[in-house]
């Protein structure tokens, strides 16, 4: 169900915790539709977990997420799956099912949401791999296919059923320079074409920030800054330019919190 608000995705006041942990505490975000939207941060600082929220893989323990106006953890188990339908998603791994041959992984949405004939099946799958130029590699298994071949037949299959909402968990990771500029024309070409939402997490800021209408800069459990790359270039907050510009220091730390290293190695530590 398409609304006819500006955004497609709001969080309100989201808190998320992982046991003892807090991964996100009380975050607003407002993501605009019809946009390609990049979420950057440090690693570690819950770029991913940001998109299962967002997907409804996970649930916040406070606040609101909400998709097309829906708030997702009030939806029962038959409404959320009629939900993840306007989701497309390219995992971070590919996630691609190892005992079913390129086609029948980009088939796999389209056999299971929809009642299409394999005639049409077949030109679909054919559409989705042309565009990422391994429409040749049809019969391969997953196990022939290089890292990033995987992914781009994982992006085949997130965009099989047209959704409305594409998220993208580091699509650049594994790509070569050729195949990496292919995924970013390819990102920004899908979204104009099928008047999409993109959001792009990823720590390739060249590629991100050449493609992002907007970013948001996720860190320290909150958003510490949003707007358009070129904005964030200039942002006088140290946090951001620090991740901006790649310095290796600042006030992000480095190292995970963890007790005194002196302390850990003369046993006063953990056990």
């Amino acid at each position: 169900m398409v609304t006819e608000n500006e955004h497609a995705v709001v969080l309100k006041g989201m808190t998320f915790m992982r046991g003892e942990r807090t991964i996100f505490d009380a975050v607003d975000l407002c993501i605009p539709r019809g946009k390609v939207i990049g979420i950057m941060g440090p690693s570690g600082c819950g770029k991913t977990t940001l998109l299962r929220l967002i997907a409804a893989q996970l649930k916040p323990h406070a606040g609101e997420v909400q998709v097309n106006g829906q708030n997702l953890a009030e939806l029962s188990r038959g409404k959320l799956f009629e939900a993840r339908k306007q989701f497309g998603v390219l995992f971070q791994s590919g996630a691609l099912f190892t005992d079913m041959n390129v086609f029948e992984n980009v088939a796999f949405p389209l056999r299971v949401h929809t009642e299409l004939d394999d005639e049409l099946i077949r030109d679909i799958v054919l559409m989705k791999l042309q565009a990422g130029g391994l429409r040749g590699a049809i019969e391969l298994m997953p196990d022939e296919l290089s890292g990033g071949m995987k992914r781009r037949v994982a992006l085949a299959r997130a965009i099989a059923l047209d959704p409305q909402i594409l998220l993208y968990d580091e699509p650049f990771v594994g790509q070569d320079p050729i195949a990496k500029g292919v995924l970013v024309r390819l990102i920004r070409l899908l979204n104009d074409a099928l008047g999409i939402t993109s959001v792009v997490v990823s720590h390739d800021l060249a590629e991100t920030a050449s493609i992002a209408d907007y970013l948001f800069v996720v860190g320290d459990r909150q958003v510490l800054g949003q707007g358009s790359p070129e904005e964030l270039m200039n942002s006088q907050d140290p946090r951001i330019l620090q991740f901006m510009q790649g310095n290796p220091d600042g006030p992000v730390p480095f190292h995970f919190k963890a007790p005194a290293y002196a302390d850990d190695l003369l046993g006063g530590g953990r056990g």
